[in-house]
């Protein structure tokens, strides 16, 4: 049995020596572009520090450009000459070739749910009205672009279940744009908004709340630094120049800013966040114009307000509850020992 074991490893041994030194072969030949190196030192707080590759930060120059089809030109030839590529991808295509459906969401008279035939490059969004009518294309983003590139989410819909916002966004890019359906004739409203990224839409009244930055230099539209994520209300059928701003933090420009609306009306809560962790937590009372208020604070916890029974929230928390659980608070007496656990830690 040892014999048989050690002739075991030994043919495993060789056999990966080989493969590694065809790879070592075929990575040898592989003839890299050059790139060059310019004479740059940056002063960081009084330390020098050299960057000779800072020309390719320039995205739009043509040098960079070159240079990026250089190393692409590397990478298909090198990709091209593996002998099992064909076969690899033939078989992730047979098995991922089958229906995909997701689970429903009901929203007045009408049932929504997407749905992919196996190898669509996007899933197309269907809806029907009840349950026993004939499901009907609401949204093909694969009929938005050649490439199917195209990605559509739907964002919000309206009080009365009239209208929907909706995201479109290119190629994989974290712009998005929010347009609006009449969900009964499926025809797009004049309503298109620019430069949102990370939002959806929380209606109230003639309109909703989004978010979105400001609109970035020319050409700079995918590399620049983005800074400023502010809530804005937009009115159906106004130009977005005429949208209001609702809040924005100068004083850290790099806090994200998310916010809903609770079923009745009657609160918006907001959300800033560093990252994708934790949040704070605001509200303000519409229905008297009170002001932004905040109920947790800090970025170490996420409390979400799920809906208000009244002037009590509740609200999903992880705060001494890794797991999650849910409780009700009342805002303006938020200590945890007036907390009523609806639904345990589980």
């Amino acid at each position: 049995m040892k014999i048989l074991l050690l002739f075991s490893i030994a043919s495993i041994a060789i056999s990966c020596n080989n493969s590694t030194s065809e790879i070592e072969k075929k990575t040898m030949s592989i003839n890299y572009p050059k790139t060059k190196k310019i004479e740059q030192i940056d002063d960081y707080f009084g330390t020098m520090v050299a960057d000779p590759y800072q020309w390719l930060e320039d995205d739009r120059s043509a040098e960079t450009e070159d240079w990026v089809k250089a190393e692409n030109d590397v990478t298909e030839k090198y990709m091209a000459q593996i002998p099992y590529r064909d076969k690899i991808k033939k078989r992730y295509e047979e098995i991922y070739n089958y229906p995909k459906i997701s689970s429903p969401s009901k929203a007045g008279e009408y049932y929504f749910f997407s749905k992919n035939n196996g190898l669509q490059n996007q899933s197309v969004i269907y809806y029907q009205k009840g349950l026993d009518s004939t499901p009907e294309v609401f949204l093909d983003p694969n009929t938005l672009s050649k490439e199917g590139t195209v990605a559509v989410n739907l964002a919000g819909f309206s009080n009365d279940f009239k209208y929907v916002a909706y995201t479109q966004s290119v190629a994989g890019s974290d712009w998005e744009q929010i347009k609006v359906k009449e969900v009964a004739t499926n025809n797009d409203l004049i309503d298109v908004l620019d430069w949102v990224k990370f939002s959806g839409a929380a209606w109230y009244k003639n309109g909703f709340y989004y978010s979105r930055y400001p609109a970035p230099e020319k050409g700079k539209e995918l590399s620049s630094d983005n800074k400023d994520h502010s809530i804005y209300y937009h009115e159906l059928g106004t130009p977005q120049s005429a949208d209001k701003l609702f809040y924005s933090n100068k004083i850290n420009p790099n806090i994200y800013h998310n916010c809903t609306v609770t079923e009745d009306q009657k609160y918006l809560i907001m959300y800033a966040a560093e990252g994708t962790d934790g949040f704070e937590t605001y509200y303000k009372d519409l229905s008297s114009n009170g002001p932004l208020t905040p109920l947790f604070t800090g970025f170490k916890n996420k409390n979400t307000v799920i809906d208000n029974v009244g002037e009590n929230f509740l609200v999903l928390t992880d705060m001494d509850a890794p797991n999650y659980k849910l409780v009700s608070i009342n805002p303006k007496n938020n200590t945890k020992d007036k907390w009523v656990t609806m639904v345990p830690e589980t």
